[in-house]
């Protein structure tokens, strides 16, 4: 069983910075691609950032890239997403999943979410 505890949200102002986390347990990920996607009320969910846990590819959607940054302590099995410059469009349920295939996907483990409201 695999399981992904996401923290870190909150609401912010335009132009602050977040930082979640995702804690992992329950299994190995030194071969698992590891994501954020956001989902916005009434939008699809999207991939937002993504990391090879064991190496140094990285994957950023274009509305991410420059602002934000992921990174993970694999001694801590702990993943992390910076958020900088935060804009009223990054407010969003954020997720953590774990991909056995690629930073692509498909991803197959969860967490539960964490709320980033950003107002303007």
């Amino acid at each position: 069983q695999v399981q992904l505890v996401e923290s870190g949200g909150g609401l912010v102002q335009a132009g602050d910075s977040l930082r979640l986390s995702c804690a992992a347990s329950g299994r190995t990920f030194s071969n698992y691609a590891m994501g954020w996607f956001r989902q916005a009320p009434g939008k699809e969910r999207d991939l937002v950032a993504a990391t090879r846990w064991s190496g140094s590819n990285t994957y950023y959607a274009g509305s991410a890239k420059g602002r934000f940054t992921i990174s993970r302590d694999n001694g801590k099995s702990m993943v992390y997403l910076q958020m900088n410059s935060l804009k009223p469009d990054d407010t969003a349920l954020y997720y953590c999943a774990a991909s056995e295939v690629s930073l692509l996907g498909p991803y197959d483990y969860w967490g539960q979410g964490t709320q980033v409201t950003v107002s303007s």
